[in-house]
């Protein structure tokens, strides 16, 4: 059986800095020296706070993908 992975990635075009993501799961994500959100890594375990972080993200720029499926934000 294969183990579930995560993808998550910033949209850095639309990444506004606001810290939000790196807030809700600093174990996720983190403010660059652009000050621009940026995940961590790429690959995750499941992970309910990334779902947070998408879900939080004013710029809806934060992206959570399972098995190339969109799963985050959740709509």
């Amino acid at each position: 059986m294969r183990a579930v992975s995560w993808t998550t990635e910033v949209d850095r075009g639309l990444c506004m800095g606001s810290g939000v993501c790196a807030g809700i799961a600093p174990e996720l994500y983190r403010l660059d020296d652009e000050d621009r959100a940026a995940p961590l890594n790429d690959r995750i375990d499941p992970d309910e706070r990334a779902l947070d972080a998408a879900d939080s993200c004013p710029a809806a720029a934060v992206l959570v993908r399972e098995d190339g499926q969109l799963i985050g934000p959740r709509p």
